[in-house]
């Protein structure tokens, strides 16, 4: 008997998520990793499921992601081929970037990321050409008010706070390694790295940040709140349209 040789692959995407109920397979709507394992498994001919380095909630994008699959070799001889019918398979909003097998084959899309950046993009008026990826927000935003409240985010690690109820992870800790707002003529954007964010964190932070911009509240109230641990204390939660993964960091 043949000995199957079973490898590991990584796929590098971007996807605009307008049309998707998020990344991960439900029962009640369309989601991204639907689409890829779909496709996927028709190139190849036999179930195969993707694991993905995170779960994007619906309506978010994502200009860097990264997922992995499991096959025999023999399934995936030229990557580049591979990479162009799967392109020609999935929906124009969604383009496979790079294919790779990693050295380390223990690499985990989801476990092995070392960290993850996002991008919050928000316009002070209207914008055809970002209305998809961008929340409209007329009032003016105070950033260097915005910029010290960063510096505090970095003072904690607990971020129960930011974090959407009801979720069953083991722990509400994440070490926030950058947190800067700035403005760009009529649009202003928030970039957050952190080793690892909660459900709805970074949208939370995001409608904190605007109450202490718009000076709703005070920079030194940050700390109550985060202290608080309580998600009822901080702000709303912002459009998932602005918001979009930006880079994700392995050690390849």
């Amino acid at each position: 008997m043949t000995n199957v040789s079973i490898m590991r692959f990584f796929l590098r995407l971007q996807y605009d998520g307008t049309n998707y109920n998020g990344w991960q397979v439900q029962p009640n709507g369309i989601t991204v990793q639907e689409e890829i394992e779909k496709s996927i498994s028709c190139l190849l001919r036999k179930n195969t499921a993707v694991i993905g380095c995170g779960r994007t909630d619906a309506g978010v994008h994502a200009e860097d992601y990264y997922l992995h699959f499991d096959t025999e070799e023999i399934d995936v001889c030229d990557f580049q081929d591979f990479k162009y019918r799967l392109n020609a398979k999935l929906p124009a909003d969604i383009k496979i970037l790079e294919m790779f097998k990693p050295d380390n084959q223990e690499l985990h899309a989801r476990f092995s990321a070392l960290s993850r950046t996002y991008r919050y993009t928000i316009i002070s008026e209207k914008d055809p050409f970002r209305n998809r990826f961008a929340c409209e927000f007329r009032q003016y935003l105070d950033i260097d008010l915005m910029n010290n409240a960063c510096k505090i985010l970095s003072m904690y690690t607990d971020f129960s706070c930011f974090s959407k109820t009801g979720t069953q992870t083991a722990t509400n800790n994440c070490i926030i390694s950058e947190a800067r707002w700035q403005r760009d003529g009529h649009v202003v954007s928030f970039t957050i790295t952190a080793d690892r964010f909660l459900r709805n964190m970074v949208r939370a932070i995001c409608g904190t940040m605007i109450q202490i911009g718009t000076n709703k509240i005070g920079v030194k109230d940050l700390h109550t709140i985060i202290q608080s641990k309580d998600r009822s204390n901080s702000g709303m939660s912002m459009p998932a349209k602005g918001l979009s993964l930006i880079n994700i960091k392995y050690d390849f």
